[in-house]
């Protein structure tokens, strides 16, 4: 972890705007380009300065593909970011330069035109800032800006593809912020929106009763004394795009080795606290959480359900979910845990893992 980034987590980078600041062109722009899916609805986050555009975005896939990134000409993004596994790594922490082991789980990078906070301690307040993370990180891609604009502008087919990208700047005028802005418009691009769920949100075809269930299950925040049961999923990971842009400490520990957000806030109501991630292709993902503990995606729902672990900063969702009175867990039946983990694999959209 950079010792010198500034955390931000309160409040959004000045830079970065969602559908509100846009005009209905601008507006158009994106969701022409981008292909956005209208379930997902239009509270976009980009930064006015970096809007899509075809040419930057070709140099950002270009970018996130090249191990020419990292000081040994060996990493790219993409060696953490695999397509086949929903652009994770498959491994409990990530591995960095040299085989380097990390101390946190490879997040998915899945539809982040509608995030505003990047890692899991969220210190990023647009893609634009994280691209540059792990780039000058001496555990992960080992590249200074100006060593790495130095090495791209020797590179012939970069010359012409930043001549493409930013037309406004004479060539040999573009840095290291350019070359975040390429990244993040690239990523923008990780739309998944073809799941089963997605088929059913969008009318295309009607769940089965077991679907419906686990459906119902996930979004519903149980309240025991009016017999509405509930898997409580939703509160973290809500909406179509299961995710809320929202912060938590979910009991993993009563003792946090990795505080979290609360490394930079120092406040003890933020301590173990994680970004709560997109849901999408979860199935594809293991293994979860930002230490990768577990192993399956049954494990993950015995934790929530038998295991939370109390603690001052323990959130009050958690706290307050069960399914039976008086109960100090969340008391889900062995079907409800099936029929929820059916709906998390409703979520796998294999065209997205094959882009």
């Amino acid at each position: 972890m950079d010792k010198n980034i500034t955390k931000k987590t309160e409040t959004e980078n000045n830079n970065t705007n969602n559908n509100k600041n846009f005009s209905k062109k601008e507006l158009k722009n994106i969701q022409n380009i981008l292909k956005t899916p209208p379930h997902f609805g239009e509270n976009f986050y980009i930064p006015k300065d970096n809007l899509p555009d075809a040419d930057v975005i070709a140099l950002g896939k270009q970018l996130f593909f090249d191990v020419r990134l990292s000081s040994n000409d060996k990493m790219s993004c993409a060696s953490c970011h695999q397509p086949q596994k929903a652009f994770t790594d498959g491994l409990p922490t990530a591995k960095g330069l040299d085989g380097a082991i990390l101390p946190r789980n490879t997040m998915s990078l899945v539809n982040l035109l509608w995030q505003k906070q990047f890692f899991w301690d969220a210190r990023a307040n647009s893609l634009e800032e994280q691209a540059l993370h792990p780039l000058e990180n001496p555990l992960e891609m080992n590249m200074t800006k100006e060593n790495l604009v130095k090495k791209l502008k020797n590179i012939p087919e970069y010359v012409t593809l930043f001549k493409n990208a930013f037309k406004n700047s004479p060539f040999g005028g573009w840095g290291a912020l350019d070359i975040a802005k390429a990244l993040a418009q690239y990523q923008r691009t990780l739309i998944s929106a073809g799941s089963k769920y997605d088929q059913i949100v969008q009318g295309k075809i009607t769940p089965t009763e077991e679907e419906q269930r686990g459906i119902q299950l996930f979004f519903t925040h149980p309240i025991a004394s009016a017999g509405i049961r509930g898997g409580n999923c939703g509160d973290c990971h809500g909406s179509h795009l299961t995710q809320l842009n929202t912060l938590h400490n979910n009991g993993l520990d009563g003792n946090y080795k990795d505080l979290g957000v609360g490394f930079f806030t120092k406040k003890p109501m933020d301590i173990g606290k994680m970004k709560a991630p997109s849901l999408r292709n979860i199935a594809l993902t293991a293994p979860y959480m930002h230490d990768g503990r577990f192993k399956s995606l049954e494990e993950v729902l015995d934790h929530y359900n038998e295991h939370i672990k109390p603690s001052l900063a323990l959130d009050p969702l958690i706290i307050e979910a069960t399914n039976e009175i008086d109960a100090t867990s969340l008391k889900l039946t062995p079907q409800e845990k099936k029929d929820i983990i059916l709906f998390l694999k409703m979520l796998t959209d294999s065209s997205f893992v094959n882009k």
